[in-house]
């Protein structure tokens, strides 16, 4: 073309003009031209932000453009990474593996990733932890994997990680010391290993989530959280320990200790625990529980699948949620929770409890969660707070209930009385704002009264069950004929059954709370 314009002008003046020109369309085309060989590998996809991603890959694509910040190979077969593979990608500021089923790294893989934070290496096959990671790194991601043992070696120079991730491995032995050069961790995660035995304190200076759950662990060193003093997040679920590790951090906020075998939870264990908000010890073999447990933040307490015959006293003025089901406990008193003003979720299921003392929740101001099924009670709770939404008595030994026993509970939303022992109900007019009533498994005596009951509970659109109150219907007797008969019979007394008495149906596939 501009061949055709050179001879076309002809004198050295319009050559010079076009020369120009040529050489001011090749410096604005050269980028774009640049841009365009620039070409996303096949089965990737390439975005704007710097992210490209792979599908369907046995092996890192050549091709992956160089300025590329985040690349995720996730969900691949890759079974192998070696040096050159990535040498070239000098940006790298996040790299995902998981699930590609790799199982030998090259050592130094990404040594030459200077600026790489993120590495998520989870749910391959990997025995090792890379060596060589960029001290760049500050999250390194190696759950689900099959590391046995931890070299210290491997963990040096990563002077800027935050978190590590060692779930689900197979390691047996921790020896805190390997840990020791992590001088900024905030989070260690070495749940579902094989850890039988723990060596030395961790001197993580930074950490404040811990979890070493699932493992088989039968003790801690007394030194073990000597220098954690920023600690707020501790699991030691689903072990073997038989007594509250020594010196728990001062500042801890949340403790698990469920699944394990302890017998007794003591004051002077967790004394210093002031500022503890969460404690759950559930499913161990807990038979006491000291009063009170000098825990004055505690906001959530979770016994729950114990052996506490009683429910513990003078517990914290701030607690909310109180969870003491499947236990051995026989009675519920007004002295055991006085003072629980904040409480708003107590569960008590799975007791044998028999004795509910009429008052025993006049403290509770806020509660809007009672769970009571599967005891031993023979009568309606008294007196129960008026702030309560939900109710269950599941499962209980109760033959009536009096009206004058629902005065209180304006606000009540659910009532479950399945498989109870009763035979009528009241009007239940005093439960204004009732919208589910579960009664099914109880040997109703269906009289009139109790149909003219169903009838309210029906034109206030309240969700009950279908079979009650259903008539049975013999082989020589149709649903009409069934439904005739109780109408005559009604008619003697004025009342008149409902019009949706005549929809009989086993369908039992409804909305049943259970807290």
């Amino acid at each position: 073309m501009f061949k055709m314009l050179l001879q076309h002008q002809g004198s050295p003046s319009n050559v010079h003009t076009m020369w120009t020109l040529h050489l001011l369309l090749y410096t604005l085309l050269f980028p774009l031209c640049s841009l365009c060989s620039q070409v996303c590998p096949e089965k990737c996809v390439c975005e704007q932000t710097g992210s490209v991603q792979c599908f369907r890959v046995q092996a890192l694509p050549s091709g992956i453009p160089r300025d590329v910040r985040k690349l995720n190979l996730g969900y691949n077969h890759i079974k192998e990474i070696k040096n050159r593979d990535l040498s070239s990608l000098l940006g790298l500021e996040e790299v995902i593996l998981s699930s590609c089923g790799v199982e030998q790294l090259e050592g130094n893989a990404f040594r030459a990733q200077k600026v790489l934070k993120t590495l998520d290496l989870q749910k391959n096959k990997l025995r090792n932890v890379p060596r060589g990671l960029p001290s760049s790194l500050e999250s390194l991601h190696l759950g689900h994997n099959r590391i046995h043992t931890l070299q210290e070696s491997a963990l040096q120079g990563l002077k800027k990680l935050r978190v590590l991730n060692l779930e689900n491995n197979l390691i047996t032995t921790l020896r805190s010391s390997i840990f020791s050069a992590l001088t900024m961790l905030e989070g260690l995660y070495m749940e579902g290993n094989q850890i039988e035995a723990v060596q030395g304190a961790l001197r993580l200076p930074m950490l404040n989530r811990l979890s070493l759950a699932n493992n088989k662990i039968p003790s801690l060193p007394s030194a073990f959280f000597s220098s954690l003093q920023l600690l707020k997040t501790l699991d030691l679920s689903s072990n073997f320990l038989t007594k509250v590790p020594h010196d728990l951090p001062q500042p801890l906020l949340h403790l698990s200790l469920d699944r394990n075998h302890l017998r007794t939870l003591k004051s002077r264990d967790m004394a210093q625990l002031r500022d503890l908000v969460t404690l759950t010890a559930c499913h161990n073999r807990l038979v006491s529980v000291d009063g009170g447990l000098r825990l004055p933040n505690l906001t959530v307490l979770e016994l729950a699948g114990n052996q506490l015959r009683v429910l513990p006293g003078r517990l914290s003025s701030k607690l909310e949620k109180l969870d003491c089901g499947q236990n051995h406990i026989q009675e519920v008193t007004h002295q055991q929770l006085s003072g629980m003003r904040q409480l708003r979720h107590l569960f008590l299921e799975n007791n044998t409890i028999r004795h509910f003392e009429s008052n025993a929740l006049r403290h509770c101001a806020h509660l809007t969660n009672l769970a009571l099924e599967q005891n031993l009670l023979s009568t309606f709770p008294n007196r129960l707070p008026e702030t309560l939404i939900r109710l269950d008595l599941k499962g209980n030994r109760i033959i009536v209930i009096d009206e004058h026993e629902l005065k209180s509970l304006k606000r009540l939303q659910v009532l479950n009385l399945r498989n109870n022992r009763l035979s009528t109900l009241p009007a239940l007019r005093l439960l204004p704002n009732l919208k589910m009533l579960y009664v099914d498994g109880n040997p109703w005596n269906c009289s009139c009264e109790l149909f003219k009951v169903k009838r309210s509970l029906l034109a206030r659109d309240i969700d009950i069950s279908s079979d009650f109150c259903s008539e049975t219907v013999q082989t020589s007797v149709d649903i009409w004929q069934a439904y005739v008969m109780t109408q005559e019979k009604c008619e003697e007394t004025g009342e008149s059954l409902p019009e949706s008495q005549l929809e009989h149906t086993d369908n039992e596939d409804y909305y049943d709370y259970d807290l």
